[in-house]
């Protein structure tokens, strides 16, 4: 069974197209779950917690 370039290279952009699509969903889902919520709404608020001033 042998292979040509081109269509190792339609597989690998293809599945690769397939794989982005399936973790920028999963990220998506990630982001917007609603036991989430509190966790992101923590690090809004703590980012600049005693360090909001500039450095000497």
């Amino acid at each position: 069974m042998e292979f040509s370039h081109e269509t190792l290279v339609g597989t690998a952009k293809s599945w690769g197209l397939f794989y982005l699509i399936g973790f920028s969903i999963c990220v998506l889902i990630y982001t917007f779950w609603p036991s989430n919520k509190e966790r992101f709404k923590d690090a809004q608020e703590h980012v600049f917690d005693k360090e909001d001033r500039p450095w000497t």
